[in-house]
């Protein structure tokens, strides 16, 4: 597949549909803010389009004229794709790896969240960039969207619990913007979970999605225990199961020449 330009893209309609929660929200959020990568088959007859963010992928339309070495791009990615795609999956990659997913959408209101005293539960700022970098390695994933710390720091997306010293203990943020639903990520840093503040970020930001007249959502692993219990606490509530798809190293073409 070859990478091409926002303005390039054909009618997305089919393959994208807008305002609906779950992996579709990664192509709204790439055409609004402008984060993301966009692949195709050929420039101007196109029978398979991909959309890829912060490691994540949407791949949709014809299986037909690809070929596995055409999607070494998706490598190391989690991409969504309809089962049709899994035999050319199966063959582009070293290993494929199912993931059930879960998406919920905000039913219930959630409750205000007091922070514990010397806590203050704000919007995240630019001069907040320095923070997020300071998080270090492990909270690297939570500025992936929006193409880095600065980025995150800058949306106005994104909201912090910080103690009195400026330290930012728990980041609750828009991962994807889409035109009808936000997409909700939270971190905490590991001292202080169990504490409710990722809790209050969630609280702050999803008031703070409305206000813009947007509804939140939330996608997370059926696997993933806290992150289904933050989503039920905050007034998520199950719309749907799914499976992506992890991806690993692009096999080369010499492999599957020989493979063949």
């Amino acid at each position: 597949m070859i990478e091409i330009a926002p303005h390039q893209l054909p009618a997305l309609a089919r393959w994208f549909p807008a305002g609906v929660p779950g992996p579709s929200i990664v192509g709204e959020h790439a055409l609004v803010t402008g984060h993301g990568q966009w692949w195709a088959d050929h420039l101007r007859q196109r029978g398979a389009i991909a959309v890829t963010c912060a490691g994540h992928t949407v791949l949709r339309g014809s299986t037909e004229g690809l070929t596995p070495a055409s999607l070494a791009p998706l490598a190391h990615h989690h991409v969504d794709a309809p089962a049709r795609f899994l035999p050319l999956l199966n063959a582009a990659f070293d290993q494929v790896t199912p993931w059930e997913r879960m998406v919920w959408t905000q039913q219930v209101r959630a409750r205000p969240c007091r922070p514990p005293r010397g806590i203050h539960i704000r919007r995240l700022e630019p001069a907040d960039t320095d923070g997020l970098v300071a998080l270090g390695t492990d909270a690297d994933w939570i500025s992936g969207s929006w193409g880095g710390p600065l980025g995150l720091a800058a949306s106005g997306h994104a909201w912090t619990a910080a103690d009195q010293g400026g330290r930012l203990l728990a980041i609750a943020c828009t991962f994807f913007r889409g035109r009808q639903y936000e997409d909700v990520a939270v971190f905490t840093v590991p001292d202080r979970r169990r504490h409710r503040l990722g809790l209050a970020c969630v609280t702050a930001l999803t008031a703070d999605i409305r206000d813009r007249g947007h509804l939140p959502s939330w996608n997370c692993s059926v696997l993933n225990r806290s992150s289904r219990l933050l989503a039920w606490t905050a007034g998520f509530r199950l719309v749907r199961e799914y499976v992506h798809y992890a991806t690993g190293s692009a096999v080369s073409v010499a492999s599957q020449r020989t493979a063949a």
